[in-house]
């Protein structure tokens, strides 16, 4: 994390690369100039293959998903759910792993809120946890197909409303 101060501006979102939320938050913020970064498994894995070299991430020394899961959480001032009506798999452990290490999160039900209030409830969390590194967890594509494009939005409108710094102070 950068030692920068900060009144809620995102300096750089983080996440797994994964499919689905995980790109779309990536995308997001390369469409707005935006940092990115996050771990991903030994070999750049994800379930369409090898994570393209665009996204701009550190590889774990384990090709699971779990460690890279926490390190993502650890490694960010707070995490941004996204789910589909329930939490499942992976998107579930993150939770359990804010929880455990005591990590700001907040949960965007998709099902649930329309792509402006989500976007308004996580300009909320930033401005309130004052949110600088942020990581973005949900559901892989295959799951959720819906998930990329909720998502791309939500994070595009955040970043709208919350404003982005790309300068450390």
């Amino acid at each position: 994390m950068d030692d920068c101060v900060s009144n809620g501006q995102i300096h750089k979102i983080v996440s797994g690369a994964q499919t689905g939320v995980d790109r779309a938050a990536l995308d997001a913020a390369i469409a707005k100039g935006v940092p990115i970064g996050g771990w991903v498994p030994k070999g750049r894995a994800a379930e369409d293959g090898v994570i393209p070299e665009q996204y701009s991430m550190a590889e774990m020394p384990t090709s699971g998903y779990r460690q890279r899961t926490k390190k993502n959480v650890l490694d960010s001032d707070g995490t941004v759910i996204i789910y589909f009506s329930y939490l499942t798999g992976g998107t579930e452990l993150t939770v359990h792993f804010c929880i455990q290490n005591k990590q700001p999160y907040v949960l965007i039900d998709a099902d649930e809120l329309s792509v402006s209030r989500a976007a308004k409830k996580i300009d909320q969390f930033i401005h309130d946890k004052n949110i600088q590194v942020m990581n973005v967890a949900g559901p892989r594509a295959s799951g959720h197909p819906q998930a990329y494009d909720f998502t791309l939005e939500v994070i595009l409108q955040t970043l709208n409303l919350s404003g982005t710094s790309t300068d450390i102070e």
